[in-house]
């Protein structure tokens, strides 16, 4: 296969597409669209998000050192982009998408009702490497909406309608192709009938 070489750039697709609420007691609560987000550590879990010094928010996440990763689903998409387009300091977004802000009750950082995931963090670190600056974060606190419990405890994470962001455009998850492990496991002996 033939291959072009392109100047070093982010081509790391598909990310994410997550709402991250934030705010400052007693002002109005914030909402931004972030995609450069992602898993750092299992224990203690740790998450991160990149934010530019220029953004509306990053002054509050850095004053705060909280917010909340709410994730996307197709039901919340609009919002979602609405939210990566328009800036906290011309519009409350809250107020725009028609999304709830309800409390996190570990950190106090808005979270969003309609989201089926909400992650509250707390900031441990903000390192500067250029155009952003990374915002590593523990996860101290895991909401689920539990019109997404099976009747087992199991929470159906899948069939909730996430959202992915590739290259510019939005996409819902497809088919699934395996769990993980498939690769290694064993086919299941069939049950043979035996004779007496």
């Amino acid at each position: 296969m033939k291959k072009q070489q392109w100047k070093p750039g982010n081509m790391l697709y598909p990310l994410p597409a997550v709402l991250v609420s934030l705010g400052r007691e007693g002002e109005k609560p914030n909402l931004i669209t972030v995609a450069w987000t992602g898993t750092v550590c299992t224990n203690p879990p740790m998450v991160y998000i990149s934010v530019r010094p220029e953004r509306y928010s990053y002054s509050i996440l850095k004053e705060t050192k909280t917010f909340v990763i709410n994730l996307t689903t197709e039901k919340l998409l609009k919002a979602t982009d609405y939210c990566g387009v328009r800036s906290g300091r011309d519009v409350d977004k809250f107020k725009e998408t028609g999304l709830t802000a309800i409390p996190g009750p570990v950190t106090g950082c808005p979270m969003v009702a309609e989201s089926p995931v909400n992650l509250e963090c707390k900031v441990k670190e903000v390192k500067a490497l250029g155009s952003h600056d990374m915002f590593l974060a523990e996860v101290v606190a895991v909401h689920v909406s539990e019109d997404y419990m099976e009747g087992n405890g199991r929470f159906c994470l899948n069939q909730t309608g996430l959202v992915a962001y590739s290259h510019g455009e939005y996409f819902s998850l497809g088919k699934k192709l395996g769990t993980f492990g498939y690769s290694v496991r064993k086919p299941a002996k069939k049950k043979g009938k035996h004779r007496r």
